[in-house]
């Protein structure tokens, strides 16, 4: 799949996350926001053997650490087909499958249960161990947010992963220095990013969350890594916007939890339209 055409779907399921979002009244659109081009490479172009028909074939493997983003990844997973668009509107609400976080038990599809945050790092870390005991090709994407990245179990799952060569494992840091109580520049600075986590025996890259072709150029270059001899597992820094593709709630740390009304949900979802038909990325 082309960039172009990465960049349509990426564009149409922003608009679904706004639906989603404003359907329930509640839920967490700028982490949605910020992630969802990045998802939409690693579901429509990168991860291997994702086929509805046979969803628990072996395959690659994506755990939402971030996990109230769940938004994002299920929008990924109606427009892939592992759930109908429709269940969608069902976001949040009781007895649904799409609860406000990742929940394993309802909707198995999904790699984990996740939503405290600091744990999914240490979930892919160990299915990427299993996968290469049992000598399995399959490769684990583990999405981080950059306020997560506080918890210090995430520094025992960095110290660790090297030590055991999982170079079936990817980092992706959804870094949009915004977190619930401000930005994470100032609630708890994590600077400098790259250089920590090369110390830790990582390859490292750094990225522009938003850039489709780069994204899908680095995921490309981190598969190639697996066979290289130094068997070191791969995190990428994906410099992203909190919010992006809507003006009013781009680098808005209000717009981290709370959802749009009916009014905002249409000007939302008529601006990423107008962008898109416009040809710009949003």
């Amino acid at each position: 799949m082309q960039t172009e055409s990465l960049n349509r779907i990426a564009s149409e399921l922003r608009t679904w996350i706004i639906e989603m979002l404003a359907q329930a009244k509640s839920g967490h659109p700028g982490g949605s926001l910020s992630a969802i081009d990045l998802l939409t490479v690693l579901f429509f172009k990168e991860m291997k053997g994702l086929d509805p028909s046979h969803p628990f074939q072996e395959r690659d493997h994506f755990i939402l650490s971030k996990g109230h983003a769940a938004p994002a990844l299920y929008s990924v997973l109606a427009k892939k087909g592992f759930i109908p668009y429709e269940e969608l509107k069902t976001l949040r609400q009781i007895g649904s499958r799409l609860q406000g976080h990742p929940d394993r038990v309802r909707l198995p599809i999904v790699e984990a249960s996740t939503g405290s945050l600091g744990q999914g790092l240490s979930v892919a870390q160990g299915m990427a161990l299993g996968l290469k005991m049992d000598k399995k090709s399959s490769r684990v994407y583990c999405l981080l947010g950059d306020g997560e990245i506080q918890e210090g179990q995430i520094w025992e799952a960095a110290m660790s992963a090297p030590q055991f060569k999982l170079s079936n494992l990817c980092v992706i840091l959804d870094s949009n220095d915004a977190q619930i109580d401000g930005r994470v520049s100032e609630v708890m600075p994590i600077e400098p990013i790259i250089d920590k986590w090369k110390a830790f025996g990582w390859n490292t890259f750094e990225i522009n969350g938003h850039d489709i072709h780069q994204i899908t150029q680095t995921f490309e270059e981190a598969r190639r890594l697996e066979t290289h001899p130094s068997q070191k597992p791969v995190f990428i820094l994906a410099r992203t916007v909190k919010g992006k593709g809507v003006s009013f709630m781009e680098n808005q740390i209000g717009w981290h939890g709370v959802a749009p009304n009916t009014e905002q949900a249409r000007k939302a979802i008529e601006e990423i339209k107008n962008s898109q038909n416009r040809g710009h990325d949003v």
